[in-house]
């Protein structure tokens, strides 16, 4: 995989999200953020999450997104089911993934990040092509910035947020990215 000059990696699907902002100056990709998500909750048919990250869910398609349909957020990949990927904010910019977090003593993840939304929950596990497709993903970040660490959105918001949820394979991540991955005391 190779990038575009701004952050858009090529050979994935571009859909601009309106959720995104500049990275604070002097401030440099170093963490990859691991997420899931499935709209409605546990379903992965259908695109709700694409309309989540645009602002255009429809509140009165299902009773859960009533409760969300409002909130602004995204992410700068989505990796769906089948290992297809969306990319919905230039990894250059700031998506809104990952809230009040930190990592290693430093604030705001969203500022020095990529989050990577796998289509998923805490339920069940992921498919191997999603897997192959983290890894590319990965891959690709290593390779235009100095990524020094990937980490769920548990570790960096602990208490607040579960995912990617107990089905993750951390020691697949540990396995092919030893000096990357989470301590083994918060890998679980």
């Amino acid at each position: 995989m190779r990038w575009q000059g701004d952050g858009w990696l090529k050979g994935v699907r571009w859909v601009r999200s309106p959720n995104q902002g500049a990275r604070p100056a002097g401030s440099v990709v170093s963490l990859v953020v691991v997420h899931n998500i499935s709209l409605p909750p546990d379903d992965f048919s259908g695109n709700w999450v694409e309309r989540f990250f645009l602002n255009r869910l429809d509140a009165g398609a299902h009773p859960y997104f009533a409760e969300i349909a409002g909130l602004q957020v995204s992410a700068h990949f989505l990796i769906r089911r089948d290992g297809s990927v969306i990319q919905f904010v230039a990894c250059d910019r700031r998506a809104w993934h990952a809230g009040q977090s930190a990592w290693q003593g430093r604030e705001n993840c969203n500022d020095y990040s990529v989050g990577i939304e796998l289509e998923g929950s805490d339920t069940q596990a992921f498919a191997a092509p999603q897997y192959a497709a983290l890894w590319r993903v990965v891959d690709a970040l290593r390779a235009r910035y100095p990524v020094t660490a990937i980490a769920g959105h548990c570790h960096v918001a602990p208490g607040r947020k579960s995912d990617p949820g107990p089905f993750f394979d951390w020691a697949a991540v540990v396995s092919r990215y030893p000096a990357l991955a989470p301590l083994p005391e918060v890998a679980g």
